[in-house]
């Protein structure tokens, strides 16, 4: 049987089956991909094979047009990995030849796709950079169960966050404003630019009921921290979570996780997806302690004859007097700068 390929109209409903949109992830689904195009005004294209009328494969990109950070297709903009499934090597294939083909058109440096493999070996003409993993905890209504699966250090952290007297929060719009606040004052702590309170805003419109915001409040009342958690296919994704710095030593972090695993895994969840993290980094250290699996992330590159591979990440020592530079410079000046850089780390 023949698999064709054909490209999606910028308008057109994807039909595409949850055997795809699974592995895809919510960055695959026209939720996600109408709200990158409304609040930054970025190109999507589409592709899906078929065999017999029957979706064998997606790819979903976005078109990126940085001055600073670059000209570049992107699967999965603003997330971890996803908006590229295959049920078979010729779709795959198929797929991957649109995706060069488009970059040529578009005369883009490289075009990335990221996802969720086992082996994340490359075919020929395209390049890994195994730079990031995800963390996948499998969830069960038995809580005690959960809670017993972690070290006794672990547990014991756990317990004194709790005892601290943290309040977490759950909700949509209602807490747009704290959640914003407290994942603004974190990133610029970790010298890092971050969005406008218009994209959460705009993040929480598209998707509807599958978005929440998570708030961490310390005892006495002020923002701990925050998290924006994303539900798909029984999967719920930490999109977003941060502790403010002054927070850190009382275990917040871990209240604040401990409470979402509990969210989820009684409303019947099957997997917590913790989130992307540099391997070997501090993040990754905190993210085991909750006995997850270490999936790695495929993060192929197919590069225009004579670009290099791009590091858009801390790794990258170029960035290292920047980061340092960004966490002294005042609220009020970073706030207005940091939409405009980070719009080009899709």
């Amino acid at each position: 049987m023949t698999v064709t390929l054909r490209r999606l109209a910028p308008d057109e409903p994807a039909n595409w089956p949850e055997a795809l949109t699974g592995p895809a992830t919510f960055t695959a689904l026209d939720s996600w991909t109408n709200f990158v195009r409304g609040v930054y005004k970025f190109p999507i294209y589409r592709f899906e094979t078929e065999i017999e009328s029957e979706v064998t494969g997606l790819l979903a990109l976005a078109h990126i047009q940085h001055p600073i950070l670059g000209n570049y297709l992107t699967t999965s903009p603003f997330g971890s990995y996803g908006g590229f499934a295959f049920s078979d090597e010729t779709s795959r294939d198929l797929l991957l030849n649109a995706a060069r083909a488009l970059a040529a058109e578009l005369g883009t440096e490289y075009v990335n796709l990221r996802f969720a493999a086992d082996d994340p070996t490359p075919p020929p003409g395209w390049v890994q950079h195994p730079v990031y993993c995800t963390y996948l905890m499998d969830l069960s209504p038995n809580i005690e169960s959960l809670f017993s699966n972690f070290s006794s250090d672990h547990r014991n952290h756990i317990r004194k966050s709790l005892k601290k007297g943290f309040i977490v929060k759950f909700g949509g719009l209602d807490l747009l404003d704290d959640a914003y606040e407290a994942l603004a004052r974190s990133m610029h702590e970790l010298g890092s630019p971050y969005h406008a309170k218009s994209y959460l805003k705009a993040m929480a419109n598209f998707l509807g009921e599958t978005l929440e915001f998570a708030v961490l409040y310390a005892p006495n009342g002020k923002l701990a921290g925050a998290g924006v958690f994303i539900q798909h296919n029984k999967v719920v994704t930490n999109l977003h979570a941060n502790i403010l710095r002054a927070y850190r030593s009382d275990y917040a972090g871990e209240c604040l996780y401990w409470k979402v695993i509990e969210r989820y895994a009684q409303r019947g969840f099957k997997t917590y997806d913790i989130g992307r993290s540099l391997i070997g980094s501090g993040n990754e250290t905190f993210k085991m302690k909750w006995k997850p699996r270490k999936q790695p992330l495929a993060y192929w590159y197919a590069l225009r004859p004579g670009a290099e591979l791009p590091a858009l990440n801390q790794k990258n020592p170029k960035f290292a007097a920047a980061i340092a530079l960004w966490k002294r410079l005042p609220a009020f000046l970073i706030r207005p700068i940091g939409p405009f850089l980070i719009k080009g780390l899709a």
